[in-house]
């Protein structure tokens, strides 16, 4: 079995992380540079940064933020939001970042993925996917895409958009359960396996993140790539490290630090 990544995420609004339930209720977590260096040094395989309000606000990524989280990394770090053409993502990019992450454009323009993998690579694309549950018909099948910060539905069906996403060139699926997002109930573990059986890339799983547990049955049960978090580590409730070990304990393949 590959190794599992666990990523840490920082949502920012006006140049300050937050954290909310369900996209609402909206907290301030800290400062993006200073956040970015404590989860790096504490184990965290990734870092992915999500300006959360550039699309709704009609603006470009911030991009002085960027470049000052960029500064205290070193390791991979995706950067999403505002981010509309190859053009915004050379200029993430250039910021310092490793990957871009496309939502709310992608759905707009879909030939964006193929554009921004010609120049830098699939491996630097990662279409995110903001998804609800329909309250009607089948739960899985019938999951919507949501654009614009979860303002949005599409009446696009999530697994149908995870597959055209991968054939237009995406290198991996960031899968956000809106449903379970902030609220430490786990994550959707059935919606992931269903998005993880349909592709061949990576699936990155974001949304309930609230224990060591939580980690180990989207690893095994949503058969995810990477697992995403962030009110865990920024509020203290654990660390990657010790988040790591607790899934080494389980026979989850990690890549312990030093």
């Amino acid at each position: 079995m590959l190794t599992k990544r666990i990523i840490a995420c920082l949502d920012v609004r006006d140049g300050r992380v937050v954290k909310g339930i369900q996209f609402l209720d909206i907290i301030d977590a800290g400062d993006p540079a200073e956040l970015a260096h404590r989860h790096a040094a504490l184990g965290a395989d990734e870092i992915v940064l999500l300006d959360i309000t550039a699309t709704h606000e009609g603006r470009g990524t911030l991009l002085e933020t960027v470049k000052r989280a960029a500064s205290q990394l070193f390791i991979p770090f995706t950067v999403g939001g505002g981010i509309r053409s190859a053009a915004d993502a050379e200029a993430v990019f250039t910021a310092g970042a490793d990957k871009v992450s496309i939502n709310s454009s992608a759905i707009a323009r879909p030939e964006l993925i193929g554009e921004i993998g010609a120049s830098f690579g699939a491996q630097a694309v990662i279409v995110a996917i903001d998804a609800r549950r329909s309250t009607t018909g089948n739960a899985i099948t019938d999951a919507e895409v949501y654009v614009s910060g979860g303002r949005k539905p599409t009446g696009r069906k999530v697994i149908d958009w995870a597959r055209e996403a991968e054939d237009r060139g995406a290198g991996e699926i960031l899968l956000t359960s809106m449903d379970s997002d902030g609220t430490r109930s786990g994550f959707d573990d059935e919606l992931t396996a269903a998005v993880s059986s349909a592709v061949q890339i990576p699936v990155i799983a974001s949304g309930g993140a609230g224990n060591a547990q939580h980690f180990a049955d989207v690893f095994k049960a949503g058969r995810a790539d990477a697992a995403l978090a962030a009110s865990i580590f920024h509020f203290g409730v654990t660390s990657s490290r010790a988040l790591k070990e607790e899934l080494a304990a389980q026979g989850i393949p990690m890549r312990l630090p030093c």
